[in-house]
């Protein structure tokens, strides 16, 4: 038999001893097959009324068990995604209002640089750079320190997963991402825009 956890997942596989004491106990421990659960507790009850008809049958499944032992990581999950979500929407509101003020302040710049024979997208990367480095910034402070908090988490567990280069490298490419995509809406605007329109009060 394989090695199986009778406690939490925090500590190593203790060992354990399984007997069948009838005069000490009254638990049995039954592994049941996909599917069979509702033929197997019929059965189970039938046996019990046939031999000892006054003991009630009561039941519950470990599985019910280890998720409760386990409620407060499920909790913290939920709300580790949640504020997460609540983070990356902020930060979004935040670049799109700093693109805004930005090309409202450079307006007339740019509309210099189009009349001189700049192309859209070196517009667009002008006003997009200054953001992306600060992305940049936030990332090289961000992934290490994840790394040292979730590393420190999962010390608590006898048995833990590793982590891969992957997952950073997919974060950093998801926060790159997703502030170019918020920024690009108003880099693009105010790149295409008419400078006649930006330059007609001078």
């Amino acid at each position: 038999m394989y090695d199986f956890h009778s406690t939490s997942m925090h500590i190593p596989t203790p060992p354990l001893v399984v007997r069948l004491m009838p005069d000490a106990e009254n638990l049995i421990f039954a592994r049941v097959a996909p599917g069979k659960t509702t033929e197997v507790l019929t059965a189970m009850e039938q046996i019990l009324k046939r031999h000892n008809p006054a003991y009630p049958f009561e039941y519950q499944f470990l599985d019910n068990d280890f998720n409760i032992m386990y409620k407060t990581e499920a909790i913290m999950g939920q709300l580790t995604k949640y504020l997460a979500g609540i983070a990356i929407f902020i930060s979004c509101l935040g670049l799109f209002g700093l693109a805004l003020f930005t090309a409202e302040q450079r307006t007339k710049e740019i509309g210099v640089r189009k009349v001189l024979g700049a192309s859209v997208s070196s517009i667009v990367f002008m006003l997009s750079k200054d953001f992306l480095k600060l992305v940049l910034i936030a990332n090289l402070v961000a992934l290490p320190l994840s790394w040292y908090l979730m590393n420190n988490w999962l010390n608590d567990y006898a048995y833990r997963t590793e982590f891969s280069w992957w997952i950073f490298a997919s974060a950093f490419l998801a926060t790159v991402t997703i502030a170019m995509f918020t920024l690009s809406f108003h880099a693009v605007r105010t790149a295409i825009a008419n400078p006649v329109t930006s330059l007609r009060t001078e």
